[in-house]
């Protein structure tokens, strides 16, 4: 398609505390906020609003299995709001550092090696309304044999 360039995407998403959501993305997530909204974090870029009724959060289900994939995945087990691609190289830093920040891990780490030979790794957490932002990365380096336990 030939036209205009879009240059940034920014996900609107309705909180039930404002403020809550704010401290958690900035003190857990390592992101820049403001009075604004925003919480943007090199590629993470979202404006969270105070909802006006809690009722208006709604977190995306697990959505229909396909296989229609170009691999021999067909979806994700769990509902996702937000895919994160990190560097495969900074994947466990990554991990890390979620961890000590007490994030709520909501699944993983796990990786997978596709039919396509093509491995992906992700780890997901949870923000105080339930929204999941799943971090990962693909690659078709090998995978060691063991991936990060979780200590949880």
């Amino acid at each position: 398609m030939n036209g205009v360039t879009i240059h940034q995407a920014r996900q609107v998403r309705l909180v039930t505390d404002l403020w809550d959501s704010l401290a958690y993305y900035r003190d857990v997530l390592g992101c820049e906020v403001d009075d604004w909204g925003h919480a943007v974090r090199g590629g993470l870029n979202l404006l969270l609003q105070q909802a006006e009724v809690p009722a208006h959060v709604r977190p995306n289900p697990r959505p229909a299995e396909r296989d229609t994939y170009p691999t021999d995945w067909q979806g994700p087990e769990q509902g996702w709001d937000t895919y994160v691609f990190v560097d495969f190289a900074d994947f466990e830093p990554l991990v890390s550092e979620l961890r000590e920040r007490g994030a709520r891990i909501a699944f993983g780490p796990v990786a997978a090696t596709h039919d396509n030979g093509m491995t992906f790794k992700n780890v997901a957490v949870r923000d105080p309304d339930g929204y999941t932002i799943v971090f990962g990365c693909g690659s078709h380096e090998p995978v060691p044999d063991t991936m990060p336990e979780d200590p949880h």
